[in-house]
């Protein structure tokens, strides 16, 4: 029962989505998403949002002890 209503209401929408403007659009496609992962599948919306993380920052050895400074 849960898996046919969260599927209704992210088709539902998506179908308020294709006729709202483009602010509303953004909102709707997001919510669809968010009714979509409860199934345990992503969304087309959600696969568009994914992306790589940025490698940390690290600093050497070498540069730490030098801009440490001597007293």
């Amino acid at each position: 029962m849960d898996v046919e209503f969260y599927r209704s209401f992210a088709q539902r929408a998506r179908d308020l989505a294709s006729k709202a403007d483009p602010f509303t659009r953004k909102r709707l496609l997001v919510l669809a998403a968010k009714y979509d992962a409860k199934l345990g599948k992503p969304s087309s919306a959600s696969r568009n949002l994914q992306r790589t993380l940025p490698l940390p920052r690290t600093v050497s050895a070498v540069s730490a002890i030098s801009d440490a400074g001597e007293a």
